[in-house]
């Protein structure tokens, strides 16, 4: 596949085209059922509206005279280190996108964390096999059978993955109109990577539709740091830091309920539920470096993206995965500088109106 157009920001940087173009190249190489399905919501789309809308209504009064110089993105997330604060959500099935999948996305990804999803074409090990050393983390769906999940947590342990990223926020599928409208069903084999005797597939049966607290426990004892995503109620959020499992403000991106919060919305309160005791990150909506201020600002610690990712992989394999990445960290550097901050720990609720 053909790399993503290229264009010059301030300081002669390369970087890919805006997410839009990404997303309009995405469109031309993939089926229609597939574009429907990456850029789709639940329902109407209301909440994959309200992720977007909540974001471009906020806005960044600026500080001025601050001495702020270049910008230093470089964080410490959950003990490793990161070159920026923007990293690529679970999603799955990239044999969709791309003849090498997952593995792909991970070498695109680069020095940046990267959410490996359970349903993939490719196994966590081949992904790991990929990128070695490069921080990871590993999406899991908590299965009917508690031993599938224990066994799908020893893997990514023995892997070399950092964390469980366990996503609560899909329990049954949705009802998602493009893929009705289409008569699309992801094809079943790009989606068996880290199949085995024993596991069945997510939301087709699989999954625990009824999970409690003390499932999140127990996976906590299998050796591996734990983090929920799909968080939206500070209740919910307080829970999870007193029991040191990350959180991960999500509403799926807008694809289980039209009628969730957007994401951004949902995250002040959060934050104030989490007051800095574990990891907060957000997804939902992210599109620009702007965005990643703002809810850097809101009270996260990173941000991820999803369908940019996608859409990027889709249209350019690793090398477009990559591009996507720096682009965001880029714009976010100009954004910060702009603000008056050139560090991620002067980023404060004080720059938002």
């Amino acid at each position: 596949m053909k790399a993503p157009r290229r264009a010059v920001l301030a300081g002669g940087m390369l970087a890919a085209a805006p997410v839009s173009a990404s997303e309009e190249q995405a469109a031309r190489v993939l089926p229609r059922g597939v574009a429907d399905w990456i850029a789709g919501g639940a329902g109407g789309e209301a909440a994959l509206r309200r992720n977007r809308a909540a974001l471009e209504a906020a806005t960044i009064t600026p500080r001025l005279l601050t001495g702020a110089g270049q910008a230093e993105l470089w964080l410490r997330l959950a003990g490793i280190d990161l070159p920026h604060p923007i990293g690529i959500a679970p999603f799955g099935l990239h044999g969709l996108m791309h003849p090498e999948a997952e593995a792909a996305t991970a070498r695109g990804a680069g020095g940046a964390l990267f959410i490996v999803p359970m349903v993939a074409t490719r196994s966590l090990e081949a992904v790991a096999a990929a990128a070695p050393g490069a921080p990871r983390w590993m999406q899991i769906y908590l299965q009917a059978d508690r031993g599938a999940t224990r066994d799908l947590a020893a893997r990514a342990r023995a892997a070399g993955y950092g964390a469980l990223v366990v996503t609560l926020s899909a329990p049954v599928a949705a009802w998602r109109e493009r893929d009705i409208a289409n008569g699309f069903a992801p094809d079943p084999a790009r989606g068996n990577g880290n199949d085995r005797p024993g596991y069945a597939r997510p939301l087709q049966g699989g999954t625990d539709p009824a999970p409690t607290w003390r499932d999140i426990e127990a996976l906590q004892r299998e050796g591996l740091p734990v983090v929920l995503k799909g968080i939206l109620h500070p209740d919910d959020a307080a829970r999870a830091a007193a029991m040191g499992c990350g959180v991960i403000v999500s509403n799926h991106g807008g694809r289980q309920m039209e009628s969730h919060p957007a994401s951004f919305a949902a995250l002040p309160r959060v934050a104030d539920a989490v007051r800095g005791r574990v990891p907060l990150l957000m997804d939902g909506g992210i599109r620009r470096g702007e965005d990643v201020l703002k809810a850097l600002a809101a009270g996260a610690d990173a941000v991820l993206v999803g369908r940019p990712a996608a859409w990027a992989l889709a249209s350019g394999g690793a090398d477009g995965v990559q591009a996507m990445l720096d682009r965001l960290a880029a714009e976010l550097a100009t954004a910060m500088r702009l603000a008056g901050v050139d560090r991620l720990g002067a980023i404060t609720p004080a720059l938002l109106d």
